[in-house]
């Protein structure tokens, strides 16, 4: 006996190609690289839509084949767009590192200065507060002096004593006030400085973090849908122009 092979009918043929592009068009790509699996996909694609073609039950037309080629062009340039984009990740993922470290190297030096100039003002304002308290220990002194006609001290010296001892405190009150916001104006002008120089890192690495966690993430899903959407469609208007077409 002699076995009959079934030819496929037009409806099977066309149910078999749209079902194949359909699942190609939702494939992904679970590990990076994801462009490692661009040519299997592209050779996968090719082969439904020739498949479909070749099939004794269709008859395609001009325009099929100019749309199919045009949409399967299309996918190839953009998957090698993305192949390139993928292949920047590694110097990316450096540049990422490398300003991680030169962050670093900003706070540290941050830290550093702050801290040295903390020290400065600690030890000037500790030597201008013993002054201060010494001036204000020698004006008791001085208020505590009897004055008289039989004492070594007239009311007139006493008098330019505290005067004098008035202003020298005075001074080192006002040199204490300076000081402090000599200080003060030089922290804020450090930390301005250390925001000029910090932010454009963060911002870069911000950047970088997010171009990274782009292409980690399988970004051809939307152009592989698309172009399958498309053979789709094309496929679709070959069989309505069939149907419509006088037999």
């Amino acid at each position: 006996m002699q076995e009959e092979q079934h030819a496929p009918t037009l409806e099977e043929v066309s149910d078999r190609t749209l079902n194949g592009l359909r699942s190609l068009g939702n494939q992904r790509f679970v590990l990076s690289p994801f462009s490692e699996h661009f040519s299997r996909w592209l050779v996968d694609v090719r082969n439904v839509v020739f498949e479909f073609e070749s099939s004794p039950a269709i008859s395609v037309d001009d325009q099929f084949l100019k749309e199919r080629s045009q949409i399967l062009s299309n996918a190839e340039v953009d998957l090698e767009e993305r192949r390139r984009k993928e292949a920047t990740l590694d110097g990316i993922t450096k540049d990422l590192s490398g300003n991680r470290i030169l962050l670093d190297r900003i706070e540290e030096e941050y830290a550093e200065r702050a801290k040295e100039i903390e020290g400065r003002k600690a030890r000037e304002i500790k030597r201008l507060s013993s002054n201060i308290d010494g001036l204000k220990e020698e004006l008791g002194r001085i208020a505590r002096i009897k004055t008289g006609i039989f004492r070594r001290v007239s009311e007139k010296a006493k008098a330019q004593k505290e005067a004098e001892a008035t202003q020298r405190l005075n001074s080192e009150q006002e040199e204490l006030e300076s000081a402090t916001q000599q200080f003060n104006a030089e922290k804020e002008k450090l930390r301005d400085e250390y925001g000029k120089n910090k932010q454009p890192v963060i911002k870069q690495m911000q950047d970088q973090q997010k171009e990274i966690e782009t292409l980690e993430i399988d970004g051809s899903l939307e152009t592989r849908r698309a172009a399958c959407d498309a053979l789709i469609n094309t496929v679709e208007g070959l069989l309505q122009r069939g149907r419509s077409s006088p037999h």
